[in-house]
C-alpha cells in the first residue's frame, strides 16, 4: 500500500553534528505484503529526503523507518515528536497532522475579535512563539478572554486546578500559605499549567496585584492543544523543567548521587519528571508495592528506557507506577552496557500527560 509524503521538522538540537533548528526530513515509499516460508511478512521501500546540502546520517534513517513502517501509513500516525536515538548528538523533530479543533469550545464572536486585535502582542509571548504563525489565531481562539480587578483570586492553594492562565496586561502575585508574595508574574507569564499536568493540588495562591487582561483555557481544551501540537509540549517540558529546577534543586542533586525516599514525600509523577528533566541516567527501584510487587524504571539522560511493574512492562508499567501512593523508593546511577542503546519507551511528557489523563478517569469513575 502506498504510503504518502510525510515531513519531520527538527524542533529541538543537542549537538547534533549534521542539522539544524528547522531542517525538514521527506519520507515517501510503499510497504508491500510479501509471503514467506515464515509467514506474512513486509518489505519496506522507504526513501528518505534529507535537508538539500546536508549529509544522510543512517541512525536517523533507521528512526524515520521505525516509526513510519510502525503505523503503516502516515494517515494512521498520531501527532508526535520523536527522538533521534542519536550519536555524538541528538535530535528531536515533529510530525504534526493538520491541527483540528473543531470538537473544541470556541468563545463568542467579542471574544474572537479582541484576541484578533492583541495578536502582534500574543506572538511575542514564549507560548505562542512555538506555534506557526497561521496557528497562533487558531489556538488562541480557544482561550477566553477576561479583565480582572486588583485582590481578584484566580487560583487558591490546595483546590484542584482547573484552567491555564497567560497574562496579556497587569501583575498577579505568588503568595505561600501565610500570604506573603513569593514572586511576581507579568505581561507574558503563565500559571496554572502544573496542576493540570501532574494533577496535582494548586501549590499556591494567585491574586490580582494590578488590573489584569488574562487568558484562559479549561482543563479539556488545554490537553486538546497538546495533542494537537507537539510543539506545545516541548514549551512546557521546558518551562517545567525550569521549575522544577528552581523547586527541587535539593532533590536533584541527591538524585546524582543516589537517593531514598517514600512515594507519600515525593509521588511517582514528581519522581519521573526530576529524572527527566536533569537528564539523570540510572534506576529507579520501588518497593513496598500492593501485594509486595517491586516496580522499577531505567532512564538514559533522562529518557525512560524501560519500565517494569509486577509482570507489567513498558508504558502500561509506567502507567500503573503513576497510581501509587505508598511505597519506598530508590535511585540508583548507571544502567547496564546492555541498556545504552535501548529505544525510549516513549516521548515523556507524552507519556506522564496520557498517565495523568488515566488517572483523571479513574478517580472520576470512583468518585460516581
Amino acid at each position: 500500500m502506498s504510503i504518502p509524503r510525510v515531513l519531520f521538522k527538527v524542533v529541538e538540537n543537542n549537538k547534533c553534528p549534521l542539522y539544524c533548528y528547522g531542517d525538514e526530513f521527506a519520507v515517501t515509499g510503499t510497504i508491500i505484503p510479501m509471503a514467506s516460508a515464515k509467514g506474512q511478512t513486509c518489505l519496506s521501500t522507504m526513501i528518505l529526503t534529507f535537508p538539500l546540502g546536508k549529509g544522510k546520517c543512517k541512525i536517523l534513517h533507521g528512526d524515520l523507518t521505525k516509526i513510519v513502517t510502525h503505523y503503516e501509513r502516515v494517515d494512521k500516525m498520531p501527532a508526535c515528536i520523536l527522538s533521534c536515538s542519536g550519536c555524538t548528538g541528538s535530535l528531536r523533530l515533529e510530525y504534526s497532522k493538520d491541527a483540528s479543533l473543531e470538537d473544541m469550545e470556541v468563545h463568542d464572536s467579542a471574544n474572537a475579535e479582541a484576541l484578533e486585535e492583541m495578536l502582534p502582542l500574543l506572538s511575542q509571548f514564549d507560548f505562542f512563539r512555538h506555534l506557526e504563525e497561521k496557528k497562533i489565531l487558531k489556538v488562541a481562539q480557544y482561550f477566553k478572554v477576561t479583565q480582572f480587578a486588583t485582590g481578584d483570586i484566580l487560583l487558591r492553594k490546595g483546590d484542584r486546578g482547573a484552567n491555564f492562565f497567560i497574562i496579556v496586561k497587569g501583575s498577579v502575585h505568588v503568595l505561600n500559605k501565610v500570604g506573603i508574595t513569593i514572586t511576581t508574574l507579568k505581561q507574558g507569564d503563565v500559571f496554572g499549567e502544573m496542576s493540570l499536568i501532574c494533577n496535582d493540588p494548586v501549590s499556591a495562591t494567585i491574586q490580582v496585584h494590578e488590573p489584569a487582561l488574562i487568558l484562559s483555557i479549561d482543563r479539556a481544551g488545554f490537553q486538546k492543544i497538546l495533542e494537537q501540537y507537539p510543539s506545545l509540549q516541548l514549551y512546557f517540558t521546558r518551562l517545567m523543567a525550569r521549575r522544577l529546577n528552581q523547586s527541587n534543586m535539593v532533590r536533584a542533586q541527591d538524585l546524582s548521587s543516589g537517593m531514598n525516599g517514600n512515594l507519600s514525600e515525593i509521588p511517582p509523577e514528581a519522581l519521573f519528571q526530576i529524572l527527566n528533566m536533569n537528564q539523570k541516567t540510572g534506576i529507579l527501584t520501588i518497593t513496598g508495592l500492593p501485594q509486595g510487587a517491586t516496580a522499577r524504571a531505567s532512564f538514559r539522560q533522562g529518557a525512560l528506557i524501560k519500565a517494569k511493574y509486577g509482570d507489567i512492562q513498558g508504558e502500561e508499567a509506567f502507567y500503573a507506577i503513576l497510581r501509587e501512593t505508598e511505597g519506598h523508593f530508590r535511585f540508583t546511577p548507571g544502567i547496564p552496557a546492555a541498556d545504552i542503546e535501548a529505544p525510549e519507551i516513549g516521548y515523556f511528557m507524552k507519556l506522564l500527560m496520557e498517565g495523568m489523563r488515566r488517572l483523571d478517569e479513574e478517580r472520576g469513575r470512583k468518585v460516581s
